[in-house]
């Protein structure tokens, strides 16, 4: 089984938010994939079914961001899931918006949400989706920012893009990380670049 977490916030008040822009990514592939995440359990919110034939689990921690490790901790250890079976989407400050990457361990680049999974599982060997949001100008603008909901503008392509970062984690699932990588990797969307 793998476990897929989306990082964010809940509650309608952050629903909208850059911060939550790996539940909007988990929403979308439950929703290509007819999964309903609809239990409550270990202060997350899941859903399992099949992916290409591989059992899943979907998980949205319900404990803030900054505390995201704490619930995926927990349900790996009940449903006897291993680190490096564990896919995390999250919002990424260093890529900007529009762009969507994959990868395979590394560090946390100041990620809270990660640094909480990071402690949780006690290691790094694990796939994350990395979507974009880019930078405000200024340094102490940060925490704001990513609280703040997208733009009008950058709302236009949103959907667009939680759907290839869903059809990603489909592949990532399928072919392996290397060839998933390579398969989208610099790919264009109506205009809307992205590189995974």
């Amino acid at each position: 089984m793998k476990l897929i977490a989306g990082l964010g916030n809940p509650g309608t008040k952050y629903r909208m938010s850059r911060h939550n822009a790996g539940f909007m990514v988990l929403d979308q592939l439950a929703l290509q994939k007819n999964i309903s995440i609809d239990q409550n359990i270990f202060e997350a919110r899941i859903g399992k079914g099949k992916i290409a034939g591989t059992p899943v689990l979907l998980v949205k921690p319900q404990t803030f961001m900054n505390l995201s490790g704490i619930a995926i901790r927990k349900l790996a250890d009940y449903f006897r899931i291993e680190t490096e079976d564990v896919i995390v989407v999250h919002d990424d400050l260093d890529l900007p918006f529009q762009m969507i990457r994959l990868k395979a361990n590394g560090g946390h680049g100041g990620h809270k949400g990660l640094i909480s999974v990071m402690d949780h599982l006690g290691g790094r060997e694990f796939i994350r989706v990395r979507f974009g949001i880019g930078r405000p100008a200024r340094k102490s603008m940060v925490e704001g920012y990513v609280l703040d909901p997208f733009s009008d503008e950058e709302m236009v392509c949103l959907s667009q893009l939680t759907q290839r970062a869903a059809e990603a984690m489909t592949d990532v699932l399928i072919l392996g990380i290397r060839a998933a990588m390579e398969k989208h990797h610099g790919k264009e969307i109506n205009n809307v670049s992205k590189e995974v």
